[in-house]
Formats: C-alpha cells, structure tokens, sequence
C-alpha cells in the first residue's frame, strides 16, 4: 500500500448536524518489507450513535484493518456542527484516548466544509 492508496480514505466523516463524539486516528499504509519509510495520514471521524469514543476507534480501525491498514487513536472530543448556520466548533477530550490535537481535526475540516465557520478550544468536556 503506498500514499496513493491512503489517499483513497476520506480525511473526514462526521455527521451532519447536532453534538458528538469524534477521534482524530492515525492511519498507516503497511508498508513492504523492504521499504523502511511508512505512509500514514490522518483522518477526523464523528457520529452522534456513539455512546463512547471507543465506538467510534473500534468500528473505523475495524473497517481499515480489513482494507489492509493499521490505526492508531490520537485522541478525541466532541464537535458541534450546526450546519443551517455553517458553524463547526471542536472541543473537550475522550476520557479513554485524551485529547486530539482539535488543530489538526479543525484544518482537515476547513477542507471539506471551506464555506463554513470552524473553531476549537481545549475547554470542556
């Protein structure tokens, strides 16, 4: 698997509308064996069906190891997206995982929703 492949995995997937939990997840290419450098990127997921952010982790690391990719869980929070006034706001941190670098997840989801007001703080929970 090479860059080209993780290119195919969307940088975020989050519902669209109301409050929830989201992970920021490190996905890796396995790389050949004889390759020493590995590709990974990272990606923002978030869904208000999940109950805890392991949810979340458990179910996107399923689907990618099936594909061939190994994850890692960078950390997590919540998002509130208010999509009839175009309004994202990252924040908090997961109890199991800590906090996501909210940095990272707000410029990835500046790139999918450019038309929108995105913030993050570190407060709350």
């Amino acid at each position: 698997m090479a860059a080209a492949d993780l290119a195919q995995i969307a940088d975020v997937d989050i519902d669209s509308d109301g409050i929830f939990k989201y992970v920021l997840i490190r996905v890796h290419a396995a790389p050949p064996s004889e390759t020493p450098a590995e590709e990974s990127k990272e990606i923002v997921r978030g869904y208000k069906w999940a109950e805890y952010h392991a949810d979340i982790y458990d179910k996107v690391s399923g689907d990618m190891q099936k594909k061939g990719y190994s994850c890692e869980c960078l950390g997590g929070g919540r998002i509130s997206h208010q999509s009839q006034d175009k309004k994202i706001h990252v924040y908090g941190y997961s109890m199991g995982y800590g906090r996501a670098q909210h940095s990272i997840s707000t410029e990835k989801i500046k790139a999918m929703y450019p038309d929108y007001e995105v913030t993050w703080a570190d407060d709350g929970y």
